[in-house]
């Protein structure tokens, strides 16, 4: 977790308490930035929304529009499909001197704010999945109307789960596709790797314990030695060795094409949903 420290001095409203709402609340109570009194949730779900409030101590608002007219920053954490009906809810009770976080995927700027029907700060984040368990990486694009100092809260509130970068929103369809799908795809890379050790006659647990560590530890070894990932590729690949053999059926096979095509893929489909719901 990278978030923490200074406390956010504005009440913070989440509607959609589901696993990556909880997961925001719950990081930015541990982080420091909010106590649970100045949280406000709202969720579709009653009785999860209650438990939440009952294990937490955050407020539970009875309604969507109660957590706009108390909060001072709003994250719309719902689904896509039903970002439009939430918006709808809100066009009445929204001020522009809020900040209205979206994490819902695919869906611009530009129709947040068409459906509002008026001109606030708005910020469209994408986060990952181990925001779950505060190793998660969120891109975060704000609107024309977005101060610095809003980009900012922004940020400690999603560093609370994990790392935060600013794009321009253009990007933000591949980001959905770079790490928004991006764990999905490294699942199905270490499942394939995983397999190979069952193949070649590996009992199961061994061989997962064997590639969920490999993986961790090649990706923190990127992290901290801070090289080009072609140079540590480099340093663990001997000339005529084992690995020299296992990289040369990756490059026959085309293993760059295939996860370009994998990327490309997902990036068309995330603008096909954002158009789909717009």
């Amino acid at each position: 977790m990278e978030g923490g420290g200074e406390p956010v001095k504005m009440k913070i409203g989440i509607i959609g308490v589901g696993n990556m709402g909880s997961a925001l609340i719950r990081g930015v109570i541990k982080a420091g930035l909010y106590l649970p009194l100045d949280i406000l949730g709202a969720d579709k779900d009653l009785a999860k929304l209650r438990t939440l409030s009952q294990e937490i101590g955050i407020k539970p608002c009875e309604n969507n529009k109660e957590v706009v007219r108390g909060a001072e920053v709003v994250i719309l954490a719902v689904k896509p499909q039903d970002i439009k009906f939430v918006l709808g809810q809100l066009r009445d009770v929204v001020r522009e001197n809020q900040v209205l976080i979206s994490i819902a995927a695919g869906i611009p700027l530009s129709f947040i704010e068409q459906t509002l029907g008026r001109t606030i700060p708005l910020i469209r984040a994408m986060p990952n999945t181990p925001a779950l368990i505060g190793r998660g990486v969120t891109a975060l694009a704000p609107s024309q109307h977005a101060t610095d100092d809003h980009v900012t809260v922004a940020k400690k509130i999603f560093e609370a789960v994990g790392s935060a970068v600013v794009v321009d929103e253009a990007m933000m369809d591949l980001v959905t596709a770079l790490s928004g799908s991006g764990p999905g795809f490294v699942f199905r890379i270490m499942e394939a790797f995983v397999d190979a050790g069952l193949r070649e006659g590996m009992d199961q647990e061994t061989a997962l314990h064997l590639v969920v560590d490999t993986f961790v530890g090649a990706a923190c070894l990127v992290r901290e030695s801070r090289e080009a990932l072609a140079s540590l590729r480099e340093k663990v690949t001997s000339p005529g060795g084992t690995t020299a053999a296992g990289l040369e059926v990756m490059e026959e096979l085309g293993i760059g094409e295939l996860i370009y095509n994998v990327v490309a893929r997902a990036t068309f489909r995330a603008k096909e949903l954002g158009k789909q719901v717009a």
